[in-house]
Formats: structure tokens, sequence, C-alpha cells
């Protein structure tokens, strides 16, 4: 594909504009957005469910200031490991996002890869605005922790069985906060959607081959770790629960095992890998769902 040609009759057309840059973990979205921002004069707004906490910079390998290359970056540390941040919250404040970049006369572009997220934006999702219930998710964590986490996933499907095609039945804090949602408003998660996104949606990823992709995701890993990971994650532990719902991030709860003195850093290294190879793939499958995505050959961004 003509990238820019497209994009460019895509924007004198388009009354509503939103430019969605996704793809798997470790796939170059970072890079590719930055050039298309570049290209179109745009803002970026974050949509990964992990870069919104602060003090998380390597394991969520969130971008720096100092590499942002004097573009608007949004809803990057904005809250602290221990704040309950919502979907709710979370698609209340892009939208505020987009609205401002539109007032400035320029193009907004999310950025990132947690799928809920992007849905919740682009298919205009109405989420039920529930506050947190700590006694219950503690009651169900307890559930998880005896019966296994398809049990609550069983659960969420008989209560609401179009959320529960939405997340994977081993994602238990998003299993967890449908059910709350369920059984302390007697609402379902997405309670409504827009037939039609309330945008002019532009998608773009990068495709890389699975093979090539697992190798990107291992030297990742690898980067993290000597970028300071352990040190991170021992920080985290001295100021947060290790229960906290942020603290089962990838990249700090594969970690904690080893500052606590149970395994090897080698070992730990190795699961995060093979966690991330997995989260990558759960992402793919989520975007399948989308049937638009213009998909880019890694070859195809450098020409950008």
């Amino acid at each position: 594909m003509d990238l820019k040609k497209d994009l460019r009759k895509f924007l004198k057309t388009a009354k509503k504009p939103l430019i969605v840059v996704l793809g798997p973990t470790a796939s170059g979205k970072t890079d590719l957005a930055l050039k298309l921002a570049k290209m179109v004069k745009g803002e970026i707004i974050s949509t990964d469910s992990r870069q919104i906490y602060r003090d998380m910079d390597i394991s969520t390998d969130a971008i720096l200031e100092k590499n942002q290359e004097k573009i608007p970056h949004h809803l990057l540390r904005i809250t602290d490991p221990d704040q309950t941040f919502t979907l709710a919250e979370y698609s209340d404040l892009a939208l505020k996002t987009i609205k401002a970049i539109y007032k400035k006369k320029k193009i907004p572009l999310l950025v990132g890869g947690t799928g809920l997220y992007i849905s919740s934006i682009i298919e205009g999702y109405k989420v039920p605005k529930i506050a947190p219930d700590k006694k219950l998710r503690e009651k169900l964590t307890k559930e998880a922790e005896k019966k296994g986490n398809e049990f609550l996933y069983k659960k969420l499907v008989e209560l609401d069985p179009e959320a529960a095609k939405t997340i994977h039945p081993n994602n238990l804090r998003y299993v967890i906060r449908a059910l709350e949602i369920n059984m302390t408003g007697g609402q379902n998660k997405v309670d409504d959607k827009s037939k039609k996104s309330p945008f002019d949606l532009f998608i773009v990823g990068v495709e890389w081959p699975r093979e090539k992709l697992y190798e990107r995701i291992n030297k990742r890993v690898d980067q993290q770790i000597k970028r300071g990971l352990v040190k991170e994650v021992e920080t985290l532990l001295k100021k947060y629960d290790a229960k906290l719902p942020s603290m089962s991030s990838l990249g700090i709860k594969e970690i904690v095992p080893h500052v606590n003195g149970k395994k090897k850093l080698e070992e730990c290294v190795e699961t995060l890998k093979q966690n991330t190879r997995n989260y990558a793939k759960r992402q793919l499958t989520w975007f399948r769902r989308y049937d638009d995505i213009n998909w880019l050959k890694p070859s195809e961004v450098k020409k950008i």
C-alpha cells in the first residue's frame, strides 16, 4: 500500500479523523506513530492500560519524554500504582483529549496495544460508571485462588456473555471488574455500543512474521533487564503492595519472585519472555475483530 497517499486521501474527506496505530507488543508501534504524527501534525494518545501508571517506565516500556521528538503525548503516567483507574475513566479522558486536539486543528492518534482501551473509543462503548467494591474484589480473588480463574470466567459467561467474549479467561483483573459491574450495579460491562464508530478511522499496524516478532520480544526483555527492570521492581515493592492490580503487570509479576529471593533471575526472565509472547498472541486475536486494518511490513515502515 501507498500509506502516504492513502492517508492524505483519508484526511481530505474525514470529518472527525482518528488515526489508530495498533499491533502486538514489540512490533514497533511507537516508531510508526512518531512518523505518522509528524506527517499529519498530530498528537498521540496512549491506549496502553499499564502505561497509565507512574514509576513503571521500564516494565511498561513507556516512551520517555526525551524520545517523544517534541510531539505531545497524552494519558501516560497519569495515576499512581495504588490508585484505581477504570475503563470508564480512561474512556472519558481519552474522548476529552480527542476533542481538545481537534480544537487545536490537529489530528489525534490512538497508539497502543490494549484492545479493550482501543475498542472503547473506536466502537463507541457506553461504559457503566460503577465504583470499585473492595470487599467483593477480595472475595472474587479468593474464589479464583481456590477454584481457579476458569471458575470466575464461567460465572462471567453466565452473567454477561458479551463481556466474556472480549476478555481472556486468564485476565483475572478484567474478569473481576466485569463481575463487579454486574454484581454491584446490575449492568453489563459494556452496556451499549453504537453500531457505527463516532469517528472516521484510519487504522494501521506493523505486521511481523511470528518468529521475527518473538525474536524482537526476547530482545526487548533482555534490554529491559539491562535498563534496570529488577531495580524498578525492587523500588515498586518498597512503595506498594504486591497484591495491587497494577503489580500484576507484565514485566513486574514475573520479576517479583526473584526480588523476593524465591527464584533465580534467569528463570524469571524466561518466564517474562514466554508470558510476553503469549500476550502478543492474545493481542493479535483481539485485533482480528477489526476488518479494516492497514497492515504494514517492516520494510514499508522504514520508507515512511
